[in-house]
């Protein structure tokens, strides 16, 4: 049997290939996280605009579990980033 196919999830913003580090260190000398546009999407839509996860779900054509565990991923790379001092590299989906 092949793995379900993944659902399109609608994005808004065009941050790939950008990185989000600390000041006055070369980004290839830090340890390096992944976020992937749709764990960034759900962390703006839940936590920048408050909207809630079935809100943020409908907005991006995904279910309010996929939303949960997109943004549960995403606070957690958010914060070993803030706390280890790594740089949050932002990419497509894996």
């Amino acid at each position: 049997m092949s793995p379900r196919l993944k659902k399109k999830r609608c994005c808004e913003g065009d941050f790939c290939g950008q990185a989000f580090k600390p000041v006055g260190l070369p980004l290839r000398k830090l340890n390096q996280i992944v976020l992937y546009r749709d764990e960034l999407e759900a962390l703006k839509l839940c936590d920048f605009e408050g909207l809630t996860q079935e809100q943020a779900g409908e907005r991006m054509g995904v279910s309010r579990g996929t939303v949960q565990r997109l943004l549960t991923g995403a606070r957690k790379k958010v914060a070993e980033a803030l706390v280890s001092g790594a740089a949050l590299v932002f990419s497509e989906a894996a």
